[in-house]
């Protein structure tokens, strides 16, 4: 019990200590993050289609000149470095560094939270090596199926046309979660999962 209650005391120092770290390293990107979070939450009814029309766009472009590889990738990396050095210094020109309130501190703080622990759940690698260890024959079947899935649905989709449909979902999801959507949905299936599994038991009875 104690060792239990340690162990979460020092994960959530931990986490504290890696959002204060992160908040240091964005701070110049503050008032950029908070627009986007204010988008990706769709604060207004026209934001969900400013933010696929903006992402159609991209990857017209991108399926218009055909890139190779090796291009996309330098000119990716090239935009990230360019940003980087950038948005620090013209986010507070044209956001205006006096206007930087708590609450938009605190939205701040709880975004950098959110990144922590999306960072941390990376580590599923450990998790799957625990199952591999613990339950080699439910490792090997899920591993293996997955797989299988992941490759027939490349196979089926256009490469573009599959990154496309996964970053707008990923780029949606925010929204769709601030709103209820996901959590509508989600329930609808249980409900029916539950129907389906009554039924099944009044049949064998």
């Amino acid at each position: 019990m104690c060792s239990s209650l340690f162990k979460k005391f020092f994960e959530f120092c931990l986490q504290a200590q890696e959002t204060a770290q992160l908040e240091e390293q964005l701070q110049g990107w503050g008032e950029v993050i908070l627009a986007g979070d204010r988008v990706m939450r769709w604060e207004k009814p026209w934001f969900p289609g400013a933010l696929m029309g903006a992402v159609t766009v991209v990857f017209l472009l991108v399926y218009y000149l055909d890139p190779s590889v090796l291009t996309g990738l330098s000119c990716t990396v090239m935009l990230l470095c360019l940003a980087d050095y950038l948005v620090p210094t013209l986010a507070p020109r044209v956001f205006g560094s006096n206007k930087w309130t708590t609450e938009q501190q605190q939205r701040f703080h709880e975004i950098c939270g959110n990144l922590v622990k999306t960072r941390r759940v990376v580590g599923w690698w450990k998790r799957l090596c625990t199952l591999k260890e613990e339950k080699p024959k439910v490792y090997f079947a899920s591993v293996i199926s997955s797989l299988l899935a992941m490759a027939w649905i490349g196979q089926q989709v256009h490469n573009l046309f599959l990154t496309y449909l996964i970053v707008s979902f990923l780029l949606l999801l925010p929204g769709l979660n601030q709103h209820g959507v996901i959590t509508k949905y989600t329930s609808m299936v249980k409900r029916e999962i539950n129907k389906m599994l009554k039924q099944k038991e009044k049949k064998n009875e």
